[in-house]
């Protein structure tokens, strides 16, 4: 009988399908971060910076390869995981022939995949790479065991898959793909519905907190001179060189025109680096306080440069070269060195300590970015569009005296 992997040998069956499912589980892990971090149904559901530079899941739920036509990436990993399970717990050669064909398919795409993350998002998403190595392990398993291995040339060991179930396949796949995307569409017309709603009520639930002793004297939004005297005032204890402050900063530029005059938002300055912050042990945004004392050194320059490194990300964050030229064109280049520049950072930094701890062993109550103070009540991380635009026609409306339901704030 011809050799194969899954035809005879119980063994090679078995991990064959062990890989199939480690697939399946890291592909539902990945699912699930992306509905999470698009669309949070939970204030408490927010993202935010914490982990590392590198190892972050949010760059790769943000990214533009996050989904296809609003199917999750992850999906068609799962299918190829049933796929490979099934094969194993009914084998034929067609079946076998079929998985072999998708397995190179997939490592393909794997090899794509961690190239774009590494060299394009710099970043891992640990999730991710869950599936790369069960997907891996699978084509190894096709290629050392897998049946036809020993026929001459790649399309005669690779490329023999079964046309009628290979169509099989691509039908239930794309009748499961249309599914997802009417679900993710479902969850976006959330965000500005229930969710919204929801989001309206659990921030009002929220315990307040005071103002920080200094609040940052950088604004990126002023519509009255004294903080305290517009109806939605934020404090927003922020990285310019963190994608989830990046995320905040895109929701906050949509909401600006339609909350002007209303709106006070004072950037209180938070590096996610050890060189300037004694929160984080490790650096887990390099060059992040020496980007923050080129943007307080002058603060009639601030607004410029805020805008230009989150309108820029990508160059800001991974080149020193960007970093210095953005220094000499703004003529900060002195702020590297400036003893009252750096202690003025400090001192926003060190207002973090005034906060309750969120986590034993961090010695600040803010310890991530982004983390919010909207009029006495923090949250913690970022959330959508939607959801933000609830909250502020909320407090806009209780500034009025309106005294409207929480169903008539969302969705006028």
């Amino acid at each position: 009988m011809q050799a194969s992997l899954t035809i005879e040998a119980t063994r090679l069956r078995l991990l064959s399908a062990l890989a199939g499912l480690g697939m399946i589980v890291a592909s539902l892990i990945t699912i699930d971060h992306y509905y999470l971090a698009n669309f949070p149904e939970s204030i408490y559901e927010g993202t935010f910076c914490d982990i590392s530079a590198f190892f972050n899941c949010d760059s790769s739920a943000f990214s533009v390869l996050a989904d296809l036509g609003g199917v999750p990436l992850g999906y068609f990993g799962m299918a190829l995981g049933l796929l490979v399970m099934l094969g194993a717990i009914f084998p034929s050669a067609a079946f076998e022939r079929t998985n072999k064909t998708l397995s190179l398919l997939n490592v393909v795409g794997v090899v794509f995949l961690l190239i774009f993350s590494i060299f394009y998002l710099k970043s891992l998403c640990l999730y991710c790479v869950l599936f790369y190595l069960f997907g891996i392990f699978s084509f190894v398993l096709f290629w050392r065991y897998g049946i036809d291995r020993d026929q001459p040339g790649i399309a005669f060991r690779w490329l023999r898959p079964s046309p009628k179930l290979l169509l099989t396949a691509g039908l239930v796949t794309l009748a499961g793909a249309h599914g997802f995307a009417q679900y993710t569409e479902a969850r976006s017309e959330a965000q500005s519905g229930g969710v919204a709603a929801r989001v309206v009520t659990e921030f009002y639930n929220l315990e307040r907190v005071d103002w920080p002793s200094y609040i940052s004297p950088f604004w990126t939004a002023r519509a009255t001179e004294e903080f305290e005297d517009a109806p939605i005032r934020i404090v927003e204890y922020g990285d310019l060189l963190c994608s989830d402050c990046l995320y905040l900063y895109e929701q906050l530029k949509r909401l600006k025109p339609e909350f002007e005059g209303t709106l006070n938002i004072a950037f209180q300055f938070f590096p996610l680096e050890a060189e300037c912050n004694d929160v984080v042990e490790k650096d887990l945004h390099p060059g992040a306080c020496d980007v923050s004392l080129m943007a307080i050194y002058d603060e009639d320059k601030f607004l410029e440069i805020h805008n230009e490194v989150f309108e820029n990300f990508r160059q800001a964050r991974y080149s020193r070269e960007w970093q210095a030229e953005l220094a000499r064109r703004y003529g900060v280049e002195a702020a590297l060195t400036d003893s009252a520049t750096m202690a003025h950072l400090q001192r926003m930094i060190e207002t973090g300590e005034e906060y309750e701890k969120t986590h034993e062993e961090y010695s600040h109550g803010i310890r991530s970015t982004p983390t919010m103070i909207i009029n006495n009540r923090m949250i913690i991380g970022t959330l959508p569009y939607e959801q933000l635009r609830a909250i502020f026609q909320a407090l806009v409306d209780e500034a009025e005296g309106e005294g409207r339901f929480i169903e008539n704030w969302v969705d006028e």
